[in-house]
């Protein structure tokens, strides 16, 4: 079965650096395409960016873009989440997501605090 697994989260100065991970299995995970999400407490989950099942093409959010980048290791299944210049408004669960046939899968998210 497909499951995601987010790692790498974490607690932050502003300004500082994370990269969230995401260990894929249960498919073939270099012909999809993957996005990342987050949601903050009391809000709704957002989409943050998307990157292609090669890893040469990739998209960001407004709020995120210049600041995060996106890449993949298709041998080790992983997807990963370069966090620069962190803000407190990034401030969040971090989840990754496929849809695969239609269906949505989603990891258990990892927790990304930026504060002083």
């Amino acid at each position: 079965q497909v499951q995601l697994v987010e790692s790498g989260g974490g607690l932050v100065q502003p300004g500082g650096s994370l990269r969230p991970a995401c260990a894929a299995s249960g498919f073939i995970f270099s012909t999809y395409g993957m996005k990342w999400f987050r949601e903050a407490s009391g809000k709704e989950r957002e989409w943050v960016a998307i990157i292609d099942s090669n890893g040469r093409r990739a998209n960001y959010a407004d709020y995120v873009r210049g600041r995060f980048i996106t890449s993949r290791d298709n041998a080790k299944k992983t997807l990963y989440l370069q966090m620069n210049s962190l803000k407190p408004e990034d401030t969040g669960v971090y989840y990754c997501n496929i849809d695969r046939r239609g269906l949505d899968y989603w990891g258990q998210g990892t927790q990304v605090n930026v504060s002083s």
